[in-house]
């Protein structure tokens, strides 16, 4: 995953300035950067989780909305709609491998999405990617970072050190194991069209916006073929 260029930033000021008034942000209304001060409360895997065994999403949820707060990261309406949502990804270990996440809009007629990515502290997405379709073709994607940090990881020759890093239960089927780390503010691109790839949460967990073409659920494919979506 590459990170935009000084020029590429300067010729993208105009669509990220507009970018919060489409989502619902006020564009009056600043949003406070994460420090090495922001604490947020860690919850052992099985709080997730109700007496049966199922996901609690409720549970799940309300983690989220803490890391907000802590965040001063808006809470708008539609954050407590359905249109919020959080996953497991059948995995049962949602501390360790979820996510939250909103789709602010998909639009397939002029081919742009807008994607809000949650990810609390050590949470990571799944090794994944984005194949073409009869609809679309691969998803572009690039991601910026708002609050937190996150792991990007990427195909390519590994990166020393990166077996201690790589989530436990999907470690065994990563390709991408080109680990690089995006702070406040940067951003990164997809190293190309279909490839293998996924963020983990830094130790304050994550707020990522991502841009990118549009989302094609029929595309979506995973290493571990026992993620369940």
């Amino acid at each position: 995953m590459k990170k935009m260029t000084r020029r590429e930033m300067m010729g993208s000021t105009l669509s990220l300035a507009l970018f919060p008034a489409v989502v619902g942000v006020p564009i009056t209304k600043k949003v406070a950067r994460s420090n090495g001060e922001t604490k947020l409360k860690s919850y052992p895997n099985e709080h997730f989780y109700k007496a049966d065994g199922t996901f609690d999403a409720e549970a799940g949820k309300a983690a989220f909305f803490e890391m907000f707060e802590a965040f001063h990261y808006p809470i708008v309406p539609r954050l407590k709609t359905d249109d919020f949502w959080v996953v497991d990804f059948g995995l049962g270990k949602f501390a360790e491998i979820g996510m939250g996440g909103i789709f602010w809009l998909n639009r397939h007629d002029e081919n742009y999405f807008g994607h809000d990515i949650y990810l609390l502290p050590g949470q990571s997405i799944p090794e994944h990617r984005h194949v073409k379709t009869d609809a679309a073709g691969p998803k572009l994607e690039s991601w910026q970072v708002r609050n937190g940090w996150v792991y990007l990881y990427a195909e390519g020759e590994p990166t020393p050190g990166i077996e201690e890093r790589l989530p436990p239960t999907i470690a065994p089927y990563c390709k991408s194991c080109v680990e690089s780390k995006l702070m406040p503010g940067e951003v990164a691109h997809l190293t190309g069209a279909e490839d293998w790839h996924f963020m983990k949460g830094g130790d304050q967990g994550a707020i990522v916006t991502e841009y990118a073409t549009y989302h094609d659920g029929n595309g979506l494919q995973f290493s571990h073929l026992g993620i369940k979506f």
